[in-house]
């Protein structure tokens, strides 16, 4: 990644903040005085840099990590809006990406339980949460949707 790109990733982080979803190709374009093209071709090399992960098509995002573009299980009230997590690791990371307190609600994938998690103070109010994940680490990128 290059400055430019380095650029461009955090402007579409934080306009993901901004608009509270993941914003389009031409609203990043449109911010930077840039073309669309440039936009999703530094977006592809964000992709592959595993900065961000685009939809399979190539042309929108799907994960802007601990931020999901799609719903998911992992809803996270933080900041006065809700938002979606890739997963329960990346739930917490929202409200430390935002520096705000937060509320996680899931359901625990063993039992099906609902699982409600307030976060104070960059801390869980819970102290026996466990997190499990079916792949290993150095193969998450493998699919990362998936993991």
């Amino acid at each position: 990644m290059d400055e430019q790109d380095i650029r461009l990733r955090n402007l579409t982080y934080g306009l993901f903040v901004r608009l509270g979803r993941a914003p389009t190709a031409a609203e990043v374009a449109g911010e930077l005085g840039r073309s669309r093209v440039e936009v999703l071709e530094a977006w592809r090399r964000l992709h592959d840099a595993h900065a961000l992960v685009l939809e399979q098509g190539g042309d929108s995002i799907r994960m802007a990590n601990p931020f999901s573009a799609v719903p998911t299980a992992y809803r996270v009230e933080a900041d006065g809006r809700w938002w979606y997590a890739n997963c329960a690791w990346d739930a917490f990371g929202i409200c430390a990406a935002l520096g705000a307190d937060g509320r996680v609600e899931c359901s625990c994938p063993d039992c099906g339980a609902p699982v409600a998690v307030e976060v104070r103070d960059e801390r869980a109010d819970q102290d026996d949460l466990v997190f499990h994940t079916l792949v290993p680490a150095r193969r998450w990128w493998d699919d990362i949707v998936f993991t």
